[in-house]
């Protein structure tokens, strides 16, 4: 097809026309055009493929945005050149291009490290019980999300770095060493320290996804570690964001370090007269007949002794935190009842001694009023 010929027709058609309009539409068409092809090629790949591979629903879906970008480019290179438009139109258009495309290589690498970590994680769903799986999940959201931050920063500074005016002040900004670059390096201390955070976070490994933290006197859980913040779950359904930089730099509480199991403390004040050793059978048959415990550890010891009772610590396990906690609660309620029920000796007393005065002491020593008078008549 010869397309002078076909411009040259258009042109006597629509001659009247201003040529940048006509431009400008054919633009637009080409854009419009490549989304309807974009669209009929869904379905139809979805028709053929998605029962089939669902894989391939999965890909479509996650790479629209890129998949559209691309054919509007496409589109759009194909028109231009044909287009009459004027170069104060033309030129804004090819530069629009140029940064189009800049943005369409970010976004696909964005994309491809997205799908690429979510395939690798296919593997490890189960991040409750699973040390190994939290520790892949950490490490993988970690390095993605830094990863990701990059990729936006030099697709951002590549755009830009296409205009004069920014090019050269950027040169500008870079090349000296005065107060501007310091108050921007000041500036982004924080953001720079909670990057590497991340990283050391990422290779050492002190918290992961669902450990269970203690941190500013607040037990929780690590719901998700973002590239510059951690959102830690709190027991009662909160969120506390704390920065990165906050695992590096300060101590905290990490109770499932190296396992989910943990061990459970119930602490229990009883009166002298309680059979320790009736009690301590008792707990081990409570804990066996418990779904909770994770069959590792259960014992009871007398800790403390004052004036009024002695102290008694039952030590025992579950498989993980929340699980530990509540084996605590059903442990502590049954064994209070026990105590009330079958030992009710061992309920704690006060105990006091009760000495007279010494007007009660006379009266007590006073003979009876029979003796009195026996010994009067005498």
């Amino acid at each position: 097809m010869n397309w002078q010929a076909l411009m040259a027709d258009i042109d006597r058609m629509f001659g009247w026309i201003p040529p940048w309009f006509i431009g400008l539409c054919l633009v637009a068409g080409a854009i419009l055009l490549a989304l309807f092809v974009y669209r009929i090629a869904v379905r139809l790949l979805n028709r053929a493929f998605g029962t089939r591979l669902p894989l391939i629903s999965v890909f479509i879906e996650r790479t629209a945005g890129p998949a559209q970008l691309a054919l509007c480019l496409a589109a759009v290179a194909l028109v231009l050149p044909l287009a009459s438009l004027d170069d104060t139109i033309r030129a804004p258009l090819t530069r629009l291009f140029v940064v189009a495309f800049i943005a369409l290589i970010g976004w696909i690498s964005i994309r491809v490290v997205d799908m690429s970590a979510a395939r690798y994680l296919q593997s490890f769903r189960d991040v409750t019980e699973n040390f190994i799986a939290r520790k892949h999940v950490t490490q993988v959201r970690v390095f993605k999300r830094v990863t990701d931050i990059i990729i936006v920063i030099i697709t951002v500074s590549t755009a830009l770095m296409t205009f004069d005016s920014v090019r050269q002040y950027g040169v500008s900004l870079f090349a000296s060493a005065g107060a501007a670059g310091i108050i921007v390096g000041l500036a982004a201390r924080p953001l720079l320290s909670n990057l590497i955070a991340g990283l050391q976070i990422a290779i050492t490994q002190p918290i992961r996804i669902e450990d269970a933290v203690i941190i500013e006197n607040e037990w929780g859980w690590v719901e998700d570690i973002a590239s510059t913040y951690v959102v830690i779950r709190l027991w009662d359904w909160r969120r506390m964001v704390v920065p990165l930089s906050y695992f590096i730099e300060k101590p905290f509480q990490n109770w499932t370090r190296d396992t989910a199991s943990l061990i459970g403390v119930i602490a229990l004040h009883v009166d002298y007269r309680a059979d320790v050793p009736r009690i301590r059978r008792w707990l081990e048959e409570a804990v066996k007949q418990s779904k909770l415990w994770d069959g590792e550890v259960v014992n009871l010891q007398v800790i403390d002794a004052d004036s009024r009772t002695i102290e008694l610590r039952a030590l025992v396990s579950a498989r993980n935190a929340p699980q530990s906690w509540d084996l605590r609660c059903e442990i502590r309620e049954k064994l209070v009842a026990f105590i009330r029920d079958e030992m009710p000796e061992a309920l704690p007393r006060e105990r006091a001694i009760l000495i007279p005065s010494a007007g009660d002491d006379a009266d007590f020593l006073r003979p009876p009023p029979d003796k009195m008078r026996a010994s009067t008549r005498n």
